[in-house]
């Protein structure tokens, strides 16, 4: 195999395993902010509501990154990997099969659940494939994360417009997503079944315990950046509703946010590559906070468009960046158990954040005080993490650290 033919094959591969984000957090977490508003007409809920259905799919992404924390070893990327998509697959299918609050709420935990296996053996294949090369290597994570771009493009093209007017129509939407993700599939399997596997399997486990001790300023602030990215993606349709705004202004927001995703690694790739530190989860939470507050502060379209490129070229960002951070600093068969812990701790912040700021919404008649307070939970996440150095530098001050 001639060097191009093998370096086309390897970006296959990545762009393949990019279907996952697209899955798991394209159409199963991120869409529900374009069919929310939507469901509340049709079901009477009230904002609480409406946060608790996205809380109880970040309680099931919780399970799942548990799941793969403890059973990456036992049974591998690949296994977790289709397992995860096929079940997420299904519970989008099966989220537009009834109506009822408690049903819904388990198919968006069960979507969870399937979401955080495969979004972390799939960012652990990812990471492995140009393993020998750094910056290509920082690359391929940034567009696998950026996967997730390619669903939020999709569904803000078509979803806004098919529920233009017609709220009723919400479960086409859930169904028409989990038939595109059972396709999907074809193209992930044969990915998992070509890239060498990264981290450990069932035939060798890496049992050096990572050292978190060393790692709490990243920890916390990816904690801060689940807890307010979340309210924006959950909220902001709902927000812009409210504020009378167009059926195309909405799909225009949600697809530029999903393209700015897409675009984003070629501009993050030089400084993933260059530090191993908490400097690119610092920049890329603080961007992402900024994006936020923008909608609230530079009125009408003006802002809601400025906001959606500056929030969709840096959210993404912060998990390519936590992947990238144990890439550079553990061994790689500490990579997968890497991602699942930074999954863990994203999966608690997520729990926190639709449910309070539907709270909030409803104790204030508006979603405005919310996003504010997401705004500043994202910027002091990007603090914390900002005092993150590399393990290297704390290990060799601090030796049998764990």
């Amino acid at each position: 195999m001639s060097e191009e033919t093998d370096a086309l094959r390897r970006w296959g591969i990545v762009a393949a395993l990019a279907l996952a984000p697209a899955v798991s957090n394209g159409f199963a977490r991120f869409a529900y902010g374009l069919i929310l508003p939507a469901m509340r007409t049709d079901l009477g809920w009230n904002y609480t509501q409406a946060g608790w259905i996205n809380t109880a799919n970040a309680l099931g992404y919780l399970i799942g990154a548990l799941v793969a924390l403890n059973l990456i070893s036992v049974f591998g990327t690949r296994a977790l990997f289709a397992g995860g998509m096929l079940l997420t697959a299904l519970s989008l299918l099966f989220s537009g099969l009834t109506d009822d609050f408690w049903f819904l709420t388990l198919w968006r935990v069960l979507a969870g659940v399937g979401g955080a296996p495969a979004f972390v053996a799939g960012g652990a294949m990812a990471a492995a494939v140009f393993r020998n090369d750094p910056l290509k290597s920082a690359l391929a994570l940034a567009l696998y994360f950026g996967g997730g771009g390619f669903g939020m493009l999709v569904s803000g093209a078509s979803v806004p417009l098919v529920l233009d007017g017609h709220a009723a129509r919400w479960p086409q939407i859930w169904v028409g997503m989990g038939i595109a993700s059972l396709v999907t599939m074809l193209p992930v399997l044969w990915a998992t079944r070509v890239v060498a596997p990264a981290g450990a399997s069932p035939t060798r486990r890496h049992r050096e315990r990572l050292p978190w001790r060393l790692m709490l300023p990243e920890l916390a602030g990816y904690f801060l950046f689940a807890v307010g990215y979340i309210v924006y993606l959950t909220f902001i349709v709902a927000w812009m509703r409210e504020a009378n705004a167009s059926t195309v202004l909405v799909a225009a927001m949600w697809s530029l946010i999903g393209i700015a995703v897409m675009v984003s690694p070629f501009a993050w790739r030089g400084i993933l590559a260059h530090y191993a530190g908490g400097q690119p989860l610092a920049l890329a939470n603080t961007a992402t906070g900024v994006g936020t507050l923008l909608p609230l502060i530079v009125p009408g379209s003006v802002g809601i468009l400025a906001s959606a490129l500056v929030f969709g070229c840096s959210f993404f960002m912060s998990p390519t960046a936590v992947a990238a951070f144990g890439r550079a600093n553990l061994p790689e068969p500490q990579w997968g158990a890497s991602i699942a812990l930074f999954t863990t701790v994203f999966g608690v912040g997520q729990l926190v954040g639709p449910v309070a700021a539907g709270y909030i919404a409803d104790t204030t008649s508006g979603i405005s005080v919310g996003l504010a307070v997401a705004a500043v939970i994202l910027m002091a996440g990007g603090a914390l993490a900002l005092v993150q150095k590399p393990l290297s530098r704390l290990q060799d001050a601090a030796p049998g650290t764990s």
